[in-house]
């Protein structure tokens, strides 16, 4: 793997980079073209949609995007994303249409990126946690790698879902070609090797290239290997979207936005050192959006930002995007030159190709090292995960980013409230809890911390939560530590003014501590500051143990005075 560049990298002189990215964009080409293809291929498509994605849309983020080695074409996820969006809208196969859905769709989710843009929605990448992405990511690397495992053994039957291809798959082993299977598992094996023995190399060229001339030395087409077929010698053509697609297409492309600008952000992140401008989400949104509008009237497929593609830029000492503009040179050159060679290509050798980069996206250590922290989280990238192989890659998304909202929600409508005590013989307030089995409490005083915003969804929750606790330990003096809560709304707010009352009619006491300037606004706002009056209202808590202790020293006749207890 390319280690990631550390924060105190230095970024060589302006008078250096041209060179350098010049051989990375060089090199970077090797690594996307045919990978470009091969995704285009996953998608339905024919390759030279691999090629115009890798031309159109990283020229036009190339001039716009706040990365300095960020290179953007298609990608796995996006690719099969598209396979299921086509699917729906094309049944038939028919090329020509799906040709023209392509176009539509990517031109659908440039719109819907510029238009997040406008409203500032950059935040919105942030919606899918990092263990439900691993789920979904998992999924989407099965379903790929099914996808292609029949065009190893020169198999062809109808997609059902990923259960009934597997099934599907078995029934139809008899039918193998023994000579598209030898192919593609040399391609397969040797792929593995050299990627193995030198990641992120130009090794996918090196297969193409010897592909095509087994294919041409020893006429696999005319044996029965199903080859890539006729490319067009040219540059991409204008391809105008179709107005009757548009309501079809609208929720796929809204998930296929979401996960662009999502893998985008994540490898710009990823790759950024310090001394470069940072990565500003509104701005990227602008930047993929455009790429994608611009790629859609050129026939192209969605693209996003590739980490793969992105760590080849960097690890051959690319710095700015003339890296990217060479890439894209170079496809035009592909185009126009090679096209006819691209041709001979058999069809395994691309789904080797596509397999091998696939597999990547499931990642077991991830899921393990997610279950070792956080057991809920593991259960959601679970779900996720699952989630893509039941209900199909775009309903996938929608479980991976209705299982964050849940997850989110839960969260927040189940903010802990913490029991405080002291560290015994130190000044260190912390929750109790059986590790610290001698930290001190003071008898009559209840120190409750909740943690969190404090809203409507959870007042109620934090409100028994108190009460619950007051109810059972019956102090005179119940202290809220609010130090920890940056923000109040009005019917949480409302809890808190009917809890005192509450309190007050069964002889207990509530004070505030630890209020940030808000949420102090807001009581005060309320008139509440006013109720409680300075005497209930404190900096922090410690001062409010030291007013509760002077009051039961000015109190001998009461047997509790200055008591603390374990």
């Amino acid at each position: 793997m390319v280690p990631l560049p550390h924060a105190d990298q230095p970024i060589p002189s302006s008078s250096g980079t041209l060179r350098l990215d010049m051989i990375a964009g060089l090199t970077a080409a090797a690594v996307v073209l045919p990978k470009a293809m091969a995704y285009a291929t996953v998608a339905g498509l024919p390759v030279s949609v691999g090629l115009y994605t890798a031309f159109v849309p990283m020229i036009v983020y190339a001039l716009l995007g706040t990365s300095r080695v960020l290179s953007v074409s298609s990608t796995t996820t996006l690719a099969i994303l598209t396979a299921s969006e086509l699917a729906l809208v094309v049944p038939d196969g028919n090329p020509d249409r799906l040709l023209v859905a392509a176009a539509t769709l990517t031109a659908l989710t440039g719109l819907l990126l510029i238009a997040a843009s406008a409203l500032r929605l950059g935040f919105v990448a942030n919606f899918i946690s990092s263990p439900v992405l691993t789920g979904f990511k998992a999924g989407i690397g099965l379903v790929i790698v099914l996808d292609q495992v029949p065009k190893l053994f020169g198999l062809h039957f109808t997609k059902e879902g990923f259960f009934r291809d597997i099934l599907n798959l078995v029934q139809h082993m008899p039918e193998t070609s023994l000579v598209t299977f030898a192919v593609g598992v040399t391609a397969l094996v040797l792929l593995l090797l050299l990627e193995s023995r030198w990641p992120h190399s130009p090794a996918p060229l090196a297969i193409v290239a010897a592909g095509i001339a087994v294919s041409w030395m020893a006429g696999l087409g005319p044996a029965g290997v199903a080859t890539v077929g006729h490319i067009p010698q040219a540059l991409p053509s204008l391809v105008l979207p179709d107005i009757n697609m548009i309501l079809q297409l609208i929720p796929g492309a809204c998930g296929i936005a979401l996960m662009s600008f999502t893998e985008t952000i994540a490898a710009g992140r990823a790759f950024a050192v310090a001394g470069e401008p940072p990565i500003r989400p509104n701005r990227e949104l602008v930047a993929t959006g455009a790429a994608n509008l611009a790629g859609g009237f050129f026939g192209a497929m969605p693209a996003g930002g590739g980490t793969s593609q992105t760590a080849v830029v960097r690890a051959v000492g690319g710095r700015t995007q003339k890296a990217s503009l060479v890439t894209a040179a170079t496809a035009a050159a592909t185009m126009l030159v090679l096209a006819p060679l691209l041709g001979l290509l058999p069809q395994a050798v691309l789904a080797a190709i596509v397999i091998v980069y696939s597999v990547g996206l499931i990642s077991p250590t991830e899921f393990a090292s997610i279950r070792k922290v956080r057991r809920m989280e593991f259960r959601w990238a679970l779900a996720a995960f699952l989630g893509v192989l039941l209900f199909g890659t775009l309903q996938g998304i929608l479980v991976a980013i209705t299982l964050s909202l849940v997850g989110l929600a839960s969260q927040a409508a189940n903010p802990r409230v913490h029991v405080v005590g002291r560290k015994r013989g130190e000044d260190v307030l912390r929750p109790l809890s059986a590790e610290h089995p001698d930290d001190e409490t003071f008898e009559g005083l209840l120190i409750l911390r909740p943690e969190g915003r404090l809203f409507f969804v959870n007042a109620q929750q934090v409100g028994d939560r108190i009460r619950a606790l007051a109810n059972e330990q019956k102090p005179r003096v119940l202290m809220l530590d609010l130090s920890r809560v940056f923000d109040i709304e009005y019917s949480a707010l409302q809890m808190i003014v009917e809890g005192e009352r509450s309190l007050a009619r069964v002889g207990i006491k509530l004070w505030l501590a630890g209020l940030n300037p808000d949420v102090l606004a807001y009581i005060r706002t309320s008139g509440f500051a006013d109720q409680l009056g300075p005497d209930r209202m404190f900096f922090n808590t410690r001062a409010g143990i030291r007013r509760y202790q002077d009051s039961l020293a000015a109190a001998p006749s009461n047997p509790a005075a200055g008591a603390a207890t374990a």
